[in-house]
Protein backbone atom coordinates (compact mmCIF):
# COMPACT_ATOMS: atom_id res chain seq x y z
CA UNK A 1 0.00 0.00 0.00
CA UNK A 2 0.95 3.65 -0.38
CA UNK A 3 1.18 5.85 2.74
CA UNK A 4 -1.15 8.78 3.27
CA UNK A 5 0.33 12.12 2.21
CA UNK A 6 2.70 13.81 4.64
CA UNK A 7 5.20 16.64 4.89
CA UNK A 8 8.88 15.86 5.35
CA UNK A 9 11.33 17.81 7.49
CA UNK A 10 15.05 17.16 7.83
CA UNK A 11 16.39 19.31 10.69
CA UNK A 12 20.12 19.77 11.09
CA UNK A 13 20.07 20.33 14.86
CA UNK A 14 18.33 18.83 17.85
CA UNK A 15 16.82 22.20 18.77
CA UNK A 16 15.29 22.47 15.29
CA UNK A 17 13.84 18.96 15.60
CA UNK A 18 12.35 19.79 19.01
CA UNK A 19 10.77 22.95 17.61
CA UNK A 20 9.17 20.96 14.79
CA UNK A 21 7.76 18.47 17.28
CA UNK A 22 6.36 21.26 19.43
CA UNK A 23 4.60 22.84 16.43
CA UNK A 24 3.09 19.60 15.07
CA UNK A 25 1.17 17.45 17.54
CA UNK A 26 0.94 14.41 15.25
CA UNK A 27 4.49 14.62 13.87
CA UNK A 28 6.53 11.42 13.96
CA UNK A 29 10.27 11.05 14.32
CA UNK A 30 12.10 9.08 11.65
CA UNK A 31 15.27 7.34 12.83
CA UNK A 32 16.03 4.06 11.02
CA UNK A 33 12.46 3.79 9.77
CA UNK A 34 12.16 0.01 10.00
CA UNK A 35 9.10 0.22 12.23
CA UNK A 36 7.47 3.50 11.21
CA UNK A 37 7.59 3.19 7.42
CA UNK A 38 5.91 -0.25 7.23
CA UNK A 39 3.20 1.03 9.61
CA UNK A 40 2.65 4.01 7.32
CA UNK A 41 2.43 1.80 4.24
CA UNK A 42 -0.25 -0.25 5.97
CA UNK A 43 -2.04 2.98 7.01
CA UNK A 44 -1.61 1.98 10.66
CA UNK A 45 0.17 5.30 11.12
CA UNK A 46 -0.60 8.48 9.21
CA UNK A 47 1.49 11.36 10.57
CA UNK A 48 1.08 14.73 8.91
CA UNK A 49 4.82 15.42 9.28
CA UNK A 50 7.90 13.20 9.34
CA UNK A 51 10.88 14.66 11.19
CA UNK A 52 14.00 12.89 9.95
CA UNK A 53 16.77 12.79 12.59
CA UNK A 54 19.47 11.35 10.33
CA UNK A 55 21.18 14.67 9.53
CA UNK A 56 21.57 15.76 13.14
CA UNK A 57 25.20 15.49 14.13
CA UNK A 58 26.27 14.21 17.51
CA UNK A 59 23.58 11.59 18.15
CA UNK A 60 25.63 8.56 17.07
CA UNK A 61 28.43 7.49 19.44
CA UNK A 62 29.54 4.92 22.01
CA UNK A 63 31.84 6.30 24.68
CA UNK A 64 32.82 6.05 28.33
CA UNK A 65 30.97 8.22 30.83
CA UNK A 66 32.47 7.50 34.25
CA UNK A 67 31.18 4.16 35.50
CA UNK A 68 28.78 3.94 32.55
CA UNK A 69 28.89 3.68 28.78
CA UNK A 70 26.94 6.36 26.91
CA UNK A 71 25.32 5.47 23.60
CA UNK A 72 23.82 8.06 21.27
CA UNK A 73 20.22 7.41 20.31
CA UNK A 74 21.01 7.34 16.56
CA UNK A 75 23.70 4.68 16.96
CA UNK A 76 22.89 1.77 14.67
CA UNK A 77 22.47 -1.83 15.79
CA UNK A 78 25.51 -2.68 13.66
CA UNK A 79 27.68 -0.17 15.56
CA UNK A 80 26.47 -1.55 18.89
CA UNK A 81 27.23 -5.10 17.72
CA UNK A 82 30.73 -4.10 16.59
CA UNK A 83 31.74 -2.02 19.62
CA UNK A 84 35.00 -3.05 21.28
CA UNK A 85 34.20 -0.77 24.23
CA UNK A 86 30.94 -2.60 24.90
CA UNK A 87 32.64 -5.95 24.40
CA UNK A 88 35.12 -5.06 27.11
CA UNK A 89 32.99 -3.22 29.64
CA UNK A 90 29.30 -4.01 29.07
CA UNK A 91 28.85 -6.84 26.56
CA UNK A 92 25.13 -7.54 27.03
CA UNK A 93 23.98 -4.86 24.56
CA UNK A 94 26.49 -6.10 21.99
CA UNK A 95 25.27 -9.68 22.48
CA UNK A 96 21.69 -8.51 22.07
CA UNK A 97 22.34 -6.40 18.97
CA UNK A 98 23.75 -9.45 17.17
CA UNK A 99 20.30 -11.06 17.44
CA UNK A 100 18.43 -8.18 15.79
CA UNK A 101 16.99 -8.72 12.30
CA UNK A 102 19.51 -9.19 9.51
CA UNK A 103 22.50 -7.25 8.19
CA UNK A 104 20.35 -4.67 6.40
CA UNK A 105 18.23 -4.03 9.49
CA UNK A 106 21.26 -3.77 11.76
CA UNK A 107 22.94 -1.25 9.46
CA UNK A 108 19.91 1.04 9.33
CA UNK A 109 17.97 0.58 12.57
CA UNK A 110 18.92 2.61 15.65
CA UNK A 111 18.89 1.85 19.35
CA UNK A 112 16.94 4.99 20.23
CA UNK A 113 14.31 4.36 17.58
CA UNK A 114 13.84 0.78 18.72
CA UNK A 115 13.42 1.77 22.37
CA UNK A 116 11.03 4.62 21.61
CA UNK A 117 8.86 2.35 19.44
CA UNK A 118 8.65 -0.16 22.33
CA UNK A 119 7.58 -3.14 20.25
CA UNK A 120 6.67 -5.95 22.68
CA UNK A 121 8.88 -8.31 20.66
CA UNK A 122 11.93 -6.01 20.37
CA UNK A 123 15.26 -7.21 21.73
CA UNK A 124 16.86 -4.17 23.39
CA UNK A 125 14.19 -3.68 26.09
CA UNK A 126 15.16 -6.93 27.82
CA UNK A 127 18.81 -5.89 27.87
CA UNK A 128 18.36 -2.36 29.15
CA UNK A 129 16.07 -3.65 31.91
CA UNK A 130 18.61 -6.28 33.00
CA UNK A 131 21.31 -3.60 32.97
CA UNK A 132 19.27 -1.06 34.97
CA UNK A 133 20.06 1.41 32.21
CA UNK A 134 19.02 5.05 31.97
CA UNK A 135 17.51 6.90 29.02
CA UNK A 136 18.05 10.62 28.51
CA UNK A 137 15.18 12.53 26.89
CA UNK A 138 15.22 16.13 25.66
CA UNK A 139 12.35 18.53 25.01
CA UNK A 140 12.07 22.28 24.57
CA UNK A 141 11.59 22.46 28.33
CA UNK A 142 14.88 20.74 29.15
CA UNK A 143 16.36 17.32 29.76
CA UNK A 144 15.39 14.46 32.07
CA UNK A 145 16.68 10.98 32.83
CA UNK A 146 14.30 8.00 32.84
CA UNK A 147 15.16 4.72 34.56
CA UNK A 148 14.70 1.71 32.30
CA UNK A 149 12.40 0.17 34.93
CA UNK A 150 9.99 3.09 34.45
CA UNK A 151 10.29 3.48 30.69
CA UNK A 152 8.07 0.73 29.22
CA UNK A 153 4.49 1.29 30.30
CA UNK A 154 2.42 -0.92 27.98
CA UNK A 155 1.91 -2.14 24.44
CA UNK A 156 3.93 0.21 22.20
CA UNK A 157 3.83 2.84 24.94
CA UNK A 158 6.57 4.43 27.02
CA UNK A 159 7.11 7.15 29.60
CA UNK A 160 8.20 9.59 26.89
CA UNK A 161 6.22 12.82 26.97
CA UNK A 162 4.89 14.66 23.93
CA UNK A 163 7.68 16.64 22.33
CA UNK A 164 10.50 14.56 23.83
CA UNK A 165 13.31 12.88 21.93
CA UNK A 166 15.60 10.17 23.32
CA UNK A 167 19.15 11.47 22.95
CA UNK A 168 21.24 8.96 24.91
CA UNK A 169 21.18 5.57 26.62
CA UNK A 170 23.52 4.98 29.56
CA UNK A 171 24.41 1.45 30.63
CA UNK A 172 26.59 0.49 33.61
CA UNK A 173 29.87 -1.31 33.20
CA UNK A 174 29.48 -4.98 34.11
CA UNK A 175 33.05 -6.24 34.28
CA UNK A 176 32.31 -8.01 37.58
CA UNK A 177 29.31 -9.88 36.16
CA UNK A 178 28.53 -12.38 33.42
CA UNK A 179 25.93 -11.67 30.75
CA UNK A 180 23.93 -13.45 28.06
CA UNK A 181 20.97 -12.94 25.75
CA UNK A 182 19.00 -15.96 24.56
CA UNK A 183 16.15 -15.67 22.09
CA UNK A 184 13.52 -17.73 20.31
CA UNK A 185 13.37 -16.04 16.90
CA UNK A 186 10.15 -15.72 14.97
CA UNK A 187 11.03 -17.58 11.74
CA UNK A 188 9.58 -14.90 9.45
CA UNK A 189 10.20 -11.56 11.15
CA UNK A 190 13.21 -12.37 13.31
CA UNK A 191 11.55 -10.64 16.26
CA UNK A 192 11.66 -12.25 19.70
CA UNK A 193 8.83 -14.64 20.42
CA UNK A 194 10.69 -14.72 23.73
CA UNK A 195 14.00 -13.06 24.55
CA UNK A 196 15.81 -13.20 27.90
CA UNK A 197 18.73 -10.97 28.93
CA UNK A 198 20.64 -11.68 32.13
CA UNK A 199 23.41 -10.18 34.23
CA UNK A 200 24.71 -12.67 36.80
CA UNK A 201 27.11 -12.09 39.68
CA UNK A 202 28.38 -15.39 41.03
CA UNK A 203 31.17 -16.42 43.38
CA UNK A 204 32.27 -19.84 44.57
CA UNK A 205 29.37 -21.66 42.97
CA UNK A 206 26.76 -19.33 44.48
CA UNK A 207 24.76 -16.64 42.71
CA UNK A 208 25.12 -13.42 44.67
CA UNK A 209 22.47 -11.69 42.58
CA UNK A 210 21.07 -11.70 39.05
CA UNK A 211 19.15 -9.20 36.94
CA UNK A 212 16.81 -10.62 34.30
CA UNK A 213 14.88 -8.79 31.58
CA UNK A 214 12.31 -10.59 29.42
CA UNK A 215 10.77 -9.47 26.14
CA UNK A 216 8.19 -11.00 23.79
CA UNK A 217 6.03 -12.54 26.52
CA UNK A 218 3.90 -9.65 27.80
CA UNK A 219 2.60 -6.39 26.28
CA UNK A 220 5.86 -4.79 27.39
CA UNK A 221 9.25 -6.03 28.53
CA UNK A 222 9.63 -6.68 32.27
CA UNK A 223 12.05 -7.71 35.00
CA UNK A 224 11.64 -11.29 36.21
CA UNK A 225 11.83 -10.24 39.86
CA UNK A 226 10.59 -13.54 41.29
CA UNK A 227 13.39 -15.41 39.51
CA UNK A 228 15.89 -12.86 40.79
CA UNK A 229 14.67 -13.23 44.37
CA UNK A 230 14.74 -17.02 44.18
CA UNK A 231 18.34 -17.05 42.91
CA UNK A 232 19.80 -14.55 45.37
CA UNK A 233 22.44 -16.22 47.51
CA UNK A 234 21.64 -19.70 46.13
CA UNK A 235 23.77 -22.26 44.34
CA UNK A 236 23.76 -22.59 40.56
CA UNK A 237 21.88 -25.87 40.97
CA UNK A 238 18.74 -23.83 41.71
CA UNK A 239 18.59 -22.23 38.25
CA UNK A 240 16.04 -24.66 36.80
CA UNK A 241 13.77 -24.24 39.81
CA UNK A 242 14.04 -20.45 39.81
CA UNK A 243 13.36 -20.23 36.07
CA UNK A 244 9.89 -21.68 36.65
CA UNK A 245 8.88 -18.21 37.89
CA UNK A 246 9.88 -16.42 34.64
CA UNK A 247 6.28 -15.52 33.72
CA UNK A 248 4.85 -15.01 37.21
CA UNK A 249 2.35 -12.16 37.52
CA UNK A 250 2.25 -11.35 33.79
CA UNK A 251 -0.49 -11.83 31.23
CA UNK A 252 1.25 -13.42 28.23
CA UNK A 253 0.43 -12.38 24.71
CA UNK A 254 -1.24 -14.85 22.39
CA UNK A 255 -1.27 -14.86 18.57
CA UNK A 256 -1.42 -17.20 15.59
CA UNK A 257 2.21 -18.26 16.08
CA UNK A 258 2.49 -18.68 19.86
CA UNK A 259 -0.27 -19.08 22.44
CA UNK A 260 -0.06 -17.56 25.90
CA UNK A 261 0.69 -20.99 27.35
CA UNK A 262 3.49 -21.58 24.84
CA UNK A 263 5.04 -18.18 25.58
CA UNK A 264 5.02 -18.95 29.32
CA UNK A 265 6.77 -22.24 28.59
CA UNK A 266 9.37 -20.53 26.40
CA UNK A 267 9.98 -17.89 29.08
CA UNK A 268 10.95 -20.65 31.52
CA UNK A 269 13.13 -22.49 29.00
CA UNK A 270 14.99 -19.42 27.76
CA UNK A 271 15.50 -17.95 31.21
CA UNK A 272 17.24 -21.16 32.22
CA UNK A 273 19.29 -21.15 29.03
CA UNK A 274 20.33 -17.52 29.43
CA UNK A 275 21.43 -18.02 33.04
CA UNK A 276 23.40 -21.12 32.14
CA UNK A 277 24.99 -19.41 29.15
CA UNK A 278 26.08 -16.46 31.27
CA UNK A 279 27.65 -18.73 33.89
CA UNK A 280 29.55 -20.70 31.27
Amino acid sequence: MIPASFDYESPKSLDEALSLLAKNEDAKLLAGGHSLLPAMKLRLAAPSVLVDLSRIKGLSYIREAGDKIAIGAMTTHADVAASDLLERDSPLLKQTANHIGDVQVRNRGTIGGSLAHADPAADYPAAILALDAELVARSKDGERTIAARDFFTGLFTTDLHDGEIITEIRVPKTRDGSTAYEKFHHPASGFAVVGVAVVVHAKGGNIQHAEIGITGVAPNAYRATKVEQTLRGKGVSTIAEAAQHAADNVEPLSDYFASAEYRKHLAVVYTQRALEAALQ
